[in-house]
């Protein structure tokens, strides 16, 4: 009896701890999962990896990550405008290959993948990227496949008026209150300094020399032309190309002519690359003063606007 009673209150506690352990176990499986979800929520949170966003551009609808991480821009204005809004890209399309990423953006780390006109598919893969950014008009024939290495997001051409083009490329980066900010900035000083210095009715150009046979003018729609007409001056009438530009010979320099002429240059302080049309006809051009090709020309964007500004602002107090 005894024996009997010993072999049931034994496999009584043999059930008891049978029970204990497959709770306990549960108990810790759950703890694990809970876990795991929980680190999930938070990657998820703080990468932003898998949550994605729609943006509308110049070749349908990309779904792009809700905070990009590795960024490739194939555009000035997408340069400038990524590092204006906070987002260092990791590889950037350049003007040329000499040149490199514009010291004026101030920033380290920025990898040159090809020029412009010709991005190099293999660098941009290398870097593996989370976003593209490009240009309809300029990377029409890559889309496919750079749409292929991340979602890719296109302008319609760089021609598009800059700011509009700053609002879809901060739409891309999930930046669009800050950008909004930005340009909303650079309007303002823009009626600031109209109302200090009254240029109306006065004209200005902006002339970029491209090499010995031909001269660029800018235009109303071209990024420094339209910084100079949100001073207040007054751009000469020309045949511009989609209201960007337009080209003349030396011969022709005469064109130029305006009350203020701004010449581009990589070094403001070397008056010898005046072109020299313009010094054999000085008394044709009274005021001719040398800016920074770039940010007046390759800037386009937030950070290049700004600096444009500033040099504005500067001539025109020279001019007091």
């Amino acid at each position: 009896m005894r024996t009997s009673q010993s072999r049931r209150a034994g496999s009584r506690r043999t059930v008891s701890s049978r029970a204990i352990f497959l709770a306990t176990a549960s108990l810790a499986a759950a703890l694990v999962l809970a876990g795991c979800s929980s680190n999930a929520q938070e990657s998820d949170s703080a990468g932003g990896s898998e949550l994605t966003r729609s943006v509308e551009h110049a070749r349908g609808t990309a779904e792009v990550p809700e905070s990009p991480q590795r960024v490739v821009v194939l555009e000035p204005v997408e340069l400038d405008a990524a590092v204006a809004l906070g987002v260092t890209p990791v590889g950037a399309a350049v003007a040329s290959n000499v040149a490199g990423v514009p010291e004026y953006l101030g920033v380290d780390g920025v990898q040159p993948v090809g020029t412009v006109p010709e991005p190099d598919l293999e660098a941009i893969a290398e870097l593996q990227p989370d976003l593209i950014l490009g240009t309809d008009s300029r990377h029409s024939k890559l889309y496919e496949q750079l749409n292929s290495i991340a979602p890719t997001v296109f302008m319609e051409t760089q021609a598009d008026p800059w700011q509009e083009n700053v609002l879809l490329i901060a739409e891309a980066l999930g930046r669009t209150d800050e950008a909004q900010e930005l340009l909303d900035g650079f309007n303002d000083r823009c009626e600031e300094i109209k109302e200090e210095f009254s240029v109306e009715g006065t004209t200005a150009n902006m002339l970029r020399p491209r090499d010995e046979t031909t001269l660029s003018l800018y235009g109303p729609v071209s990024f420094a032309g339209g910084a100079l007409e949100c001073v207040g001056f007054t751009i000469p009438e020309q045949n511009w190309e989609d209201g960007l530009q337009a080209d003349i010979s030396p011969e022709n320099i005469l064109q130029a002519k305006a009350d203020h002429v701004f010449v581009t240059t990589s070094d403001v302080t070397d008056e010898s690359t005046i072109p020299d049309a313009i010094t054999q006809n000085s008394a044709e051009f009274p005021s001719v003063t040398l800016v920074d090709t770039s940010y007046w020309v390759s800037g386009v964007g937030p950070r290049g606007g700004e600096l444009v500004l500033d040099d504005i602002e500067e001539f025109l107090r020279s001019q007091q």
